[in-house]
């Protein structure tokens, strides 16, 4: 027994030791969160709990009212407290809102928890899209849809209906009428345009049809990715540019495969001033076949569109044999190509799917005018049909809705009556 306790003295001594040196080790730490600036016994019993990190009892044995399970971390004094009936004394080392935690004290409840953290009466804080106040001790909320809504997420998921959705990390935080107004941008097509005589396309009798077609398959290095317009509403500019420069790489036998430029058209198209906020697609093709346009790497997107009222910093001259040429240097310097490409009138196709599907396999990709819903916006894969929400969807927003994209493929079952246009390129 004598040498039981032996060893239990002998055990306690090298543990106060150890603790001492590290404590000592430990004197250039800042300790200007401390009541004081002097190593007193609170400084020291509380760097000592922080040692045990919560196992003080199971360490050195337990004290009366001390509770091992009921601890949290004090960040500013970089050590963890407790809160148990033990802080009721004098020079405790627990947490300065020990009442709060702990108690729920009358004196200390004025403001609103959330995630563990207290916060002031007034504070604001961001949910999605939506700020939420503390007010009486509850948090108020404003009733903005949001762009994301994981509840949609999970409806169209966990259902069949051929497609799924995502959640786009740079839609969070964003109004469903801001997704509308700055992710879209193409005006409902013209009188002009409905118009138009549809064109069908006359395919050799001996070709079948496929179950499904990508331009990328057939012209490779040909047809180019689609830029990110980010929040510059001009899906009108980046749509026709990407179709032009798609169909001139075709039509020219890979003899010019640049990537025209969208920034070109948004802001030097004086006939669609909106810019990133909204332009017309029958608008975008008549500059690119008057003017024309440069490739993207001569005039790259600008950054801060929506802020920024960019002026237009190329220009075209005819040089009277039916061709045009830049008037300035490119934009950006490192570029030294400034060509000007254009292209001949427009004409429109038939909504029919295997009429587009021709159209696309003869001629190459098309442009297509399309009704945005809210669930479009986390589409992911599969084949895009839209499904009714939880809840109905304003109709403040249907003059918002219209987007031009660029059609590279189809199959047969999946294409909808939205082709309205699609452009006849000059071969050079």
């Amino acid at each position: 027994m004598w040498t039981w306790y032996k060893l239990l003295i002998f055990f306690y001594l090298t543990t106060e030791i150890w603790m001492e040196k590290q404590f000592v080790s430990r004197r250039g730490m800042n300790l200007q969160a401390y009541s004081t600036g002097n190593f007193t016994d609170l400084e020291r019993t509380r760097f000592k709990r922080a040692l045990y990190k919560g196992h003080y009892c199971r360490t050195r044995g337990c004290c009366e009212d001390r509770n091992d399970d009921c601890v949290t971390h004090f960040y500013e004094a970089n050590a963890m407290c407790y809160c148990d009936k033990f802080c009721e004394r004098e020079n405790s080392d627990c947490c300065p809102d020990y009442k709060f935690f702990c108690q729920g004290d009358n004196l200390y409840q004025k403001g609103c928890l959330r995630d563990g953290r207290h916060y002031e009466e007034g504070s604001v804080i961001k949910e999605n899209c939506n700020d939420c106040t503390c007010s009486d001790q509850q948090w108020r909320c404003s009733q903005q849809v949001c762009l994301v809504r994981p509840e949609l997420i999970e409806n169209i998921n966990t259902r069949d209906y051929g497609w799924t959705a995502h959640n786009y990390s740079q839609f969070w935080g964003m109004t469903l009428e801001e997704g509308y107004k700055f992710r879209l941008g193409t005006l409902p097509p013209s009188p002009t345009l409905l118009s138009m005589n549809e064109i069908t396309v006359t395919l050799p009798s001996k070709i079948d049809l496929p179950e499904f077609f990508i331009s990328s398959y057939k012209w490779p290095g040909w047809t180019h990715d689609p830029l990110d317009q980010k929040n510059c509403a001009a899906s009108w500019a980046f749509s026709t540019a990407s179709v032009a420069a798609d169909r001139i790489a075709i039509q020219s036998n890979g003899r010019y495969t640049a990537n025209l430029s969208p920034q070109n058209l948004i802001s030097c198209c004086v006939r669609n001033r909106h810019g990133c906020k909204g332009g017309s697609i029958d608008k975008a093709w008549w500059y690119l076949r008057k003017r024309g346009l440069v490739s993207h790497a001569c005039y790259p997107l600008f950054k801060d569109q929506i802020f920024n009222n960019n002026g237009c910093d190329m220009a075209s001259r005819s040089d009277g044999r039916g061709k045009r040429h830049a008037t300035k240097p490119c934009p950006n310097n490192i570029e030294k190509s400034n060509r000007i490409y254009q292209c001949s009138p427009p004409y429109r196709v038939s909504s029919n799917e295997t009429e587009i599907m021709k159209e696309i396999i003869q001629n190459g990709p098309v442009q297509a005018i399309m009704q945005v819903h809210e669930d479009f916006f986390h589409y992911k894969t599969g084949i895009y049909r839209h499904v009714n929400s939880i809840k109905d969807e304003s109709e403040k927003y249907r003059n918002l809705r219209t987007h031009a994209v660029k059609l590279t493929g189809v199959r047969q079952t999946s294409v909808s009556n939205s082709v309205y246009a699609a452009p006849s390129l000059r071969q050079f």
